[in-house]
């Protein structure tokens, strides 16, 4: 039934002298993990958390295709207790501070905007933040497949978000290649609930050419019943008339500069105008 999610355990398990010593550190039992072994069963969510922090690994990493976690292993970059608590060293006093009115930010996103690599396209990344001793930290991950792939490769971006003053900010590091580095400044809400957030996101094109740029950008929220492995399956490079894709939504991470502007700006959701349909 996990069949990925089972290699991907048991390779982290060979790390360990012995199944019968993870189980000890773990303080778990060994029949019910080696229910999980087999693929019999799932863990549940407190005895997933506790897999995660004792692997140094996040949830939606364990059901991976297996290449793709083999080579997160092989390349050395699953997660230390430094990249786990936001990937640099931000000093304590600004995270504190940062974390204030972030609670209600928890979850999980889809977020959106036009891709730097393959212009033309709408690309679909998954976003969660979680709340640390640290701080608030995230991981966002891209699910890319190329025409020629037989199954989607991933990358992985983890970070840290601080809310100052009126502004959310997010910075973040590639973590596989080592090869980027992403800044998201977005707007919060006032609403009672957090349905989309707007703003901009700098970055490079992810090919050869490595153009910096920067994009509109549009976090929406996942609802709470909605899976990880469900929500990653709908991400990836969506064409411009992708029926999953609104209007508002469209027009809010539509790139354009309005008459008299000197500077490309992030637009809060009400200031944005769905654009009429073509005749």
């Amino acid at each position: 039934m996990h069949d990925d999610f089972v290699a991907n355990l048991r390779l982290l398990c060979s790390y360990y002298p012995s199944i019968a010593e993870v189980c000890r550190r773990l303080d778990i039992n060994r029949a019910q993990f080696n229910r999980y072994l087999s693929g019999r069963y799932r863990p549940r969510h407190a005895a997933m958390r506790r897999l995660c922090a004792f692997f140094g690994v996040e949830e939606h990493e364990l059901y991976l295709p297996h290449e793709n976690f083999v080579s997160l292993v092989q390349a050395g970059r699953l997660p230390t207790e430094s990249t786990r608590q936001g990937g640099v060293e931000w000093p304590d006093a600004l995270l504190q501070r940062g974390r204030e009115g972030m609670s209600r930010y928890l979850g999980r996103y889809f977020e959106y905007y036009h891709s730097m690599a393959q212009p033309g396209h709408i690309i679909r990344t998954l976003v969660c933040l979680e709340e640390r001793e640290s701080g608030i930290v995230y991981q966002r991950t891209e699910r890319m497949q190329g025409a020629n792939q037989a199954r989607p490769c991933h990358n992985r971006y983890t970070g840290v978000a601080v809310k100052l003053a009126d502004r959310i900010f997010l910075t973040d590091h590639e973590t596989l290649n080592g090869y980027e580095v992403t800044h998201t400044i977005l707007f919060p809400t006032f609403q009672s609930q957090v349905t989309r957030l707007t703003g901009l996101r700098l970055g490079v094109a992810d090919n050869s050419e490595r153009m910096p740029c920067c994009v509109r950008v549009m976090f929406e929220r996942i609802d709470e019943q909605v899976g990880l492995r469900r929500a990653l399956s709908q991400c990836g490079l969506l064409s411009l008339d992708d029926p999953s894709l609104d209007a508002a939504l469209l027009a809010a991470v539509r790139n354009d500069v309005a008459p008299g502007e000197q500077h490309f700006r992030a637009r809060h959701q009400g200031e944005f105008q769905v654009a009429p349909e073509a005749s």
